[in-house]
């Protein structure tokens, strides 16, 4: 299912051949709703496979996806570049890269892990972000050192650290070609706010997986910046399921990550061994529920463009400008 795979007969609606005659045919869709945009590759859309905690998982996952057959753009973990050991990043940046696949991991520490108390009230105080200068600095230091490990792609969830994260880069101080991943869990609801995070430094961005199809097309109308999209949500975000939606969620918001979640299934983060059974049984079905989307868009013929395995760059996106000679007045 590579670009190569659009010359199919084209996209269909849903039951649409059954349902016509009854006078139940869906609208047409609209041409101005559909996504000028595209990944630098000629590609609408790629694949990720979250929550992927640990060389174990990964090694899960990758074997799963040879069963299936299932293509994977990039893999992503959310405890954290703090909770591997250096020789547990270095075998999961070689597996990755023995498959072509683009390998992200969290910074932390974050908020919800802090000893703050608003975090636990039902406001939530803060969420993910980074609480003080320290919290700040640990972002930056598992940047660091996930960089100087070989990883290319960093998860974050705070504005803050992803404006530092990005001014290191513009200073050469972090490579080049290192991409940051806004989290779901801070997620833009807005076209305002989703520009805003692009121009603070995001590479791909996570957005709500509650968002209407319109709000996609809002979106795509003042960024052309990757979205990240769960078809399928774990609890902590709603635990939609969205299956039927991956076509228009590609004509509407590419390029976009189709990134395939779990839903009742028990949260993992910050992972370790007690949780092992949990976190491979659901790495195994996160690659299931990624055959069912790719099933499911090969039968309504809206399979093609997807990007060929090993693209990773989101190609020129809008920034803030940064005084590299900043100091405090």
């Amino acid at each position: 299912m590579t670009a190569a795979s659009s010359a199919s007969p084209g996209p269909r609606r849903p039951a649409d051949a059954a349902l016509a005659p009854l006078g139940h045919a869906a609208p047409a869709p609209d041409p101005a709703d559909a996504s000028a945009h595209t990944f630098p590759d000629g590609g609408t859309w790629r694949t990720e496979i979250p929550s992927v905690e640990g060389p174990e998982a990964l090694a899960t996952v990758f074997k799963e996806a040879g069963r299936l057959d299932v293509p994977i753009h990039r893999i992503s973990q959310g405890s954290g570049v703090w909770m591997l050991t250096d020789a547990e990043i270095t075998e999961m940046v070689e597996c990755c890269a023995e498959r072509n696949a683009e390998l992200c991991l969290f910074t932390g520490p974050r908020g919800t892990w802090d000893i703050g108390a608003a975090t636990r009230s039902d406001s939530g105080g803060g969420g993910l972000r980074a609480r003080g200068h320290d919290a700040v600095a640990g972002c930056v230091e598992d940047a660091l050192r996930a960089v100087s490990l070989g990883v290319k792609c960093l998860l974050v969830a705070d504005e803050g650290v992803l404006w530092l994260l990005n001014r290191l880069r513009q200073r050469g101080e972090l490579p080049a070609d290192t991409t940051f991943k806004l989290s779901a869990l801070v997620g833009p609801v807005n076209p305002a706010s989703f520009a805003v995070y692009e121009q603070l430094g995001a590479d791909s961005i996570n957005i709500p997986s509650d968002l209407t199809l319109e709000h996609l097309t809002e979106i795509r109308r003042v960024s052309r910046a990757p979205m990240d999209f769960y078809v399928e949500a774990p609890d902590d975000l709603g635990g939609y399921v969205r299956l039927y939606d991956a076509a228009e969620l590609i004509r509407r918001g590419a390029p976009i990550y189709l990134k395939f979640g779990l839903s009742k299934s028990p949260g993992i983060y910050p992972y370790g061994a007690q949780l092992r059974d949990v976190a491979l049984g659901s790495a195994r079905e996160r690659v299931r529920r990624g055959r069912l989307v790719l099933d499911l868009l090969t039968r309504l013929g809206a399979d093609g463009g997807m990007s060929p395995l090993g693209s990773r760059l989101p190609g020129p996106l809008r920034r803030f400008t940064a005084d590299a000679d900043h100091r405090e007045s």
